[in-house]
């Protein structure tokens, strides 16, 4: 089985329509102003017609109000909402009991210790996203460009369905997913010609690189 793949920082319908038709399970939209990738709600409600209906949608958002939430669910009738701050456990429940979508909770890793941090989200969520910790003065909580010691995934037992993220590209994807033992991988950064700029080329290979790989 080929590994699943979250194409995230769209923000056009080509290269929305270019990644589902290459294969991927997930796109992404990041709803967030500090990100070179964030898109406007009034951009996300121009662009919903136009979004290819075979792909999972997925808002992606930091230490959002539930409104903004709300909102974006909406405007993109998405699938997922993807926690990436510092949320809580009952914001998770609210945002799956009154929105009716699943929900994603991201957790920075940088060493093995941080694997523990999920017990109190499980319950209340549907994937988790295990992505590299920033590095300190970074403004962004992901989309970096980098990445952790990959084999620290495979130093205990995950229950959640999980996606591996933080610095993959094509060139490096089949090492993540040997040493991670991932089933399914996010990319942002790594399929861009420069930051929040998709690369069509880089993201048809990437997926051409997990689809071949078992």
């Amino acid at each position: 089985m080929s590994v699943h793949v979250k194409i995230c920082g769209i923000t056009d319908a080509e290269t929305a329509n270019i990644a589902a038709k290459a294969g991927a399970r997930w796109l992404g939209f990041v709803f967030f102003e500090a990100s070179p990738r964030d898109i406007t709600m009034q951009d996300a409600m121009k662009l919903r017609p136009q979004l290819p209906s075979s792909v999972e949608r997925v808002g992606v958002f930091v230490d959002a109000p539930f409104s903004r939430i709300e909102a974006a669910v909406d405007a993109l009738d998405l699938d997922y909402v993807q926690l990436h701050g510092l949320e809580y456990p009952s914001e998770a429940q609210r945002i799956r009991d009154e929105l009716g979508v699943s929900v994603i909770k991201a957790y920075g890793i940088r060493e093995e210790n941080d694997l523990g941090y999920t017990e109190d989200f499980d319950k209340v969520t549907d994937l988790s996203l295990f992505d590299a910790k920033p590095p300190r003065g970074a403004k962004l909580p992901g989309g970096n460009a980098i990445s952790f010691p990959w084999q620290i995934m495979q130093t205990r037992p995950i229950e959640k369905p999980w996606l591996l993220a933080g610095g993959l590209t094509s060139e490096n994807l089949q090492e993540a997913v040997k040493s991670s033992g991932a089933l399914a991988v996010d990319v942002s950064s790594g399929v861009e010609s420069a930051p929040g700029v998709k690369s069509h080329e880089k993201i048809q290979e990437f997926l051409r690189t997990a689809k071949a790989l078992t």
